[in-house]
């Protein structure tokens, strides 16, 4: 679900009555504007009444649950509040739906909804008001002694500073957007794993260096040089496969890199020549690599322990 410049509620507690919204929605028709209406739940009557309101092409309304729970769920209402301008409604501090009026809802210049996850894009809150937000936030950061609460404040404070991106994509074919769509997702997600853990340079070139580390180990006995030698062997295998597709012969690539003592020393496939990796962008995610290392032995350890395998047939060449 999309809505262009909605109303948007904000509310700690859950909506049942339909009776509590009832007004709020008749404010809302007669400027004819979608409403978003985030709560801690939105059940009963209420959720009844904006189904039949959806399934007749009535009012633009949708419902969301808050995110966070307890104390944090007020916490990032608040921050939602600055955000987009609105005045987070709590009976606590003596809020009612029902004397709700359209200046207590906040506004933004998109609101995607999805399954998982609701984006508000361009909130409308006064910025001097969201800069103050972000500088309590990190003043809670610095006084805290919790390592939960800081990420817990961490993440509040990214989603209220940062940006959101809308990338756009195009093309000739339903086909061609569908892999320019899985190329971006998949960049996307790299860059993510990227801010988690750091960079190393790519091509291979970090599980080849990785490879040298293992020829100083001590050992107990031959089984376990055999084990190591086939470690050693697999991290070499991903740079010299490159190498390969490339048209080079890969031993003699590892065996030119590994001459080097930069460890961002490596081999630029698209270019066929040596260059600084990190300088000219050829970079793997960390978490990437170590996750691929930690998941290739996890499957080879199972394999070594099983006693049969099913594949598929392997059709001779015609």
């Amino acid at each position: 679900v999309e809505f262009e410049d909605p109303l948007i509620l904000l509310y700690d507690k859950k909506i049942s009555s339909v009776q509590s919204i009832l007004p709020l929605l008749e404010q809302v028709a007669k400027v004819q504007k979608p409403l978003l209406l985030m709560a801690e739940d939105v059940d009963g009557e209420a959720l009844a009444m904006l189904i039949v309101n959806k399934l007749r092409g009535g009012l633009k309304v949708a419902a969301v649950k808050a995110p966070g729970f307890g104390d944090n769920r007020k916490a990032m209402l608040q921050d939602l509040a600055v955000i987009t301008g609105a005045e987070m409604v709590s009976e606590e501090l003596g809020g009612k739906l029902e004397d709700l009026t359209l200046e207590s809802l906040g506004t933004a210049k998109k609101v995607s909804i999805s399954k998982d996850e609701s984006v508000i894009l361009d909130g409308l809150g006064e910025k001097a008001l969201i800069e103050e937000r972000c500088e309590q936030i990190r003043s809670a950061i610095e006084g805290s002694s919790s390592e939960y609460e800081k990420d817990k404040l961490k993440e509040r404070l990214a989603k209220i500073s940062g940006g959101v991106a809308v990338i756009k994509v195009g093309g000739a074919s339903e086909v061609e957007v569908g892999e320019i769509k899985d190329r971006l997702n998949d960049a996307l997600n790299a860059t993510k794993a990227a801010l988690e853990e750091g960079i190393v340079s790519g091509g291979g070139t970090a599980l080849l260096r990785a490879s040298k580390k293992l020829d100083g180990l001590k050992l107990d006995n031959f089984e376990q040089q055999v084990g190591v030698d086939a470690i050693k062997a697999a991290l070499k295998r991903p740079c010299m496969q490159i190498a390969s597709n490339a048209g080079e012969e890969g031993a003699v690539v590892v065996a030119e890199i590994l001459k080097s003592e930069d460890q961002n020393h490596g081999f630029n496939a698209a270019a066929g020549e040596y260059v600084d990796l990190i300088k000219t962008g050829i970079i793997d995610p960390t978490k990437v690599v170590r996750t691929a290392l930690a998941d290739a032995a996890s499957v080879a350890t199972l394999m070594t322990t099983t006693e049969a395998i099913i594949a598929e047939e392997v059709e001779a060449d015609a």
